[in-house]
């Protein structure tokens, strides 16, 4: 039985600026050298930066040298470059003379290998540069600042990062090259401050950072790169964030030739009352999509044909006299019956939001040994109006708002839930011991005391109605049939979001324009785990043709 430990460590590591700190430090204390490392930063940005110019003898380039291991980088890039007979102009922050450390080393080798050196303020008067006689760039390679940075920019680097970004736009074959981030970008949230480097690609040392993954970056990071440069493993301790992208569903395991329906779970789902019924039909056709042995239905007694939709693999619960429109206030002993049945549970997908769904929804929860749920859409509303309710909540529990929903369960607006997504989602595992999934592009998964996973995939094929009732089925039938594991509720939330998304991406691209169906959706999930090899491979590094 895989645990949490080892699901973290198929995944990639995101480590923040102070944990990044904290491996340096550790590798100098193994006896690695900054200097080393350095180095191998070196070589690792020149392979990245020879796949998109493969030729860069007799090729303009200009690198900002910053004051930090970022500068020191660029320096060891200048020289690399001028070994293979480029035309290195290095931009540096500070004096040569103040340079310190690893970052004075390389400085002092790229001067005696001919790079020449000029201060940082005349990159700002480039006109004056070219004016006389200075080959205009055909790469520009961004050590300005690094991970560590964060706050507003100065005066002086933000007029040396908008005039890379104006040369880079004046001149259409100039690449830009960003070394571990573009400067300029927060690390942590991936916002520009107020502005960054707007690189053609990035490459990563070490390992990617959080903020470098999300979809808002990508303006500013373009293809991400993460380069592998000698950091032992000893000192890469375990961080507070992972990239959550096709890896994680190499834990799924193979059905085995013995196996019955009852190895797969049953999942319940409560929801789809008159006139939302297609949201309750969504859920079960994603439960059993995903895999799910048995799957219920209970609903009031009007709702359950619409629900069903043709669909006799939906067995059903009918709640309440016949043609009845609303939820009852106890839990009837049919239902009863079929909750001990149960492994896991939809609840909230076209519920509605009336005094009969909350008092239903309030006898649900507090039941003793009722089976985990995946709680979602309008339980999430009614859960904000009785917080009294979040007591109620296990560690196997799943909540699953988007951001209008989570503003409500935090009472705040949406606005604010975007502002800040990390914050948010701290806020809303601190509500309760469930796990919880913040939607949206860039989706966030964590719960209190462990590990945050961050979905690198903004898929537009996904914003449409049932979308999110297809992930709230997906998600139980993956609680369902990990019953009993270490941590089932946060893994089957951080599982079901990939396999949701990856399904998403896959109709988007039959799709280009938009126009899917939810029901599409559902169909497409277990083809995702038909391709299991190729979802497997990391979802950020791609390759760009550059006219080099």
């Amino acid at each position: 039985m895989e645990t949490l430990a080892e699901f973290c460590a198929r995944l990639s590591p995101l480590p923040l600026p102070e944990e990044m700190r904290q491996w340096d430090a550790e590798a100098a204390a193994l006896g690695l050298s900054p200097a080393m490392l350095m180095e191998n930063a070196g070589h690792v940005a020149l392979d990245v930066l020879l796949r998109y110019c493969p030729d860069v003898a007799g090729k303009a380039v200009w690198l900002i040298m910053g004051s930090g291991n970022n500068g020191g980088d660029a320096a060891c890039i200048a020289r690399l470059l001028a070994d293979r007979g480029a035309r290195p102009l290095l931009f540096t922050a500070r004096p040569p003379e103040a340079a310190a450390g690893a970052s004075a080393l390389h400085l002092s080798l790229a001067r005696a290998n001919g790079v020449r050196v000029i201060p940082l303020p005349e990159l700002t008067a480039a006109g004056g540069l070219l004016a006389g006689g200075c080959p205009p760039p055909r790469l520009i390679v961004d050590g300005l600042l690094g991970t560590g940075f964060s706050g507003t920019l100065r005066p002086d680097a933000q007029a040396a990062i908008e005039q890379v970004n104006a040369l880079s736009g004046r001149t259409p074959s100039c690449f830009v090259l960003a070394v571990d981030i573009p400067s300029g970008l927060d690390a942590t949230s991936g916002k520009p401050s107020p502005v960054a480097v707007r690189a053609h690609a990035t490459v990563s040392l070490a390992a990617a950072k959080p903020g470098l993954v999300l979809p808002d970056a990508a303006p500013w990071v373009g293809a991400l790169h993460v380069g592998d440069i000698g950091m032992p493993a000893p000192v890469r301790a375990p961080v507070r964030h992972c990239l959550l992208d096709g890896r994680a569903l190499s834990g799924l395991p193979a059905p085995a030739p013995e196996s019955h329906k009852n190895s797969f779970g049953h999942v319940l789902v409560l929801g789809g009352a008159p006139g939302l019924s297609g949201a309750g039909h969504m859920a079960c056709a994603a439960a059993l999509r995903t895999g799910a042995g048995l799957v219920s239905a209970a609903a009031p007694q009007s709702a359950l044909a619409a629900i069903q939709g043709g669909w006799p693999e939906i067995m059903t619960v009918a709640l309440g006299p016949r043609g009845a429109v609303e939820w009852p206030a106890a839990i009837e002993d049919a239902l009863l019956e079929r909750l001990r049945r149960a492994t896991a549970l939809a609840v909230g997908p076209g519920m509605g939001r009336g005094e009969d769904a909350a008092a239903f929804l309030a006898a649900l929860l507090q039941l003793p040994e009722r089976p985990p749920a995946v709680i979602d859409a309008d339980a999430l509303v009614l859960l904000s109006r009785r917080s009294d309710l979040l007591a109620k909540l296990g560690p196997d529990d799943v909540l699953t708002p988007h951001p209008g929903e989570a503003a409500a369960l935090l009472g705040t607006d949406g606005r604010h839930i975007q502002a800040d997504r990390p914050a948010a989602l701290a806020g809303l595992c601190a509500l309760s011991r469930a796990a919880v999934v913040l939607k949206g592009a860039g989706t966030l998964v964590g719960q209190a005391s462990a590990p945050v996973f961050i979905s690198p995939y903004a898929v537009p094929a996904l914003a449409m109605g049932g979308s999110g009732d297809v992930l709230a089925g997906c998600i139980s039938a993956l609680l369902a049939q990990s019953r009993g594991h270490e941590a089932a509720g946060l893994r089957a939330a951080a599982t079901g979001v990939v396999l949701h998304a990856l399904a998403g991406r896959s109709l988007g691209r039959g799709f280009p324009r938009r126009g899917c169906l939810a029901s599409e959706l559902a169909d497409a999930l277990p083809h995702v785990c038909a391709t299991l090899g190729e979802t497997r491979q990391g979802v950020w590094e791609r390759r760009v043709p550059w006219p080099c």
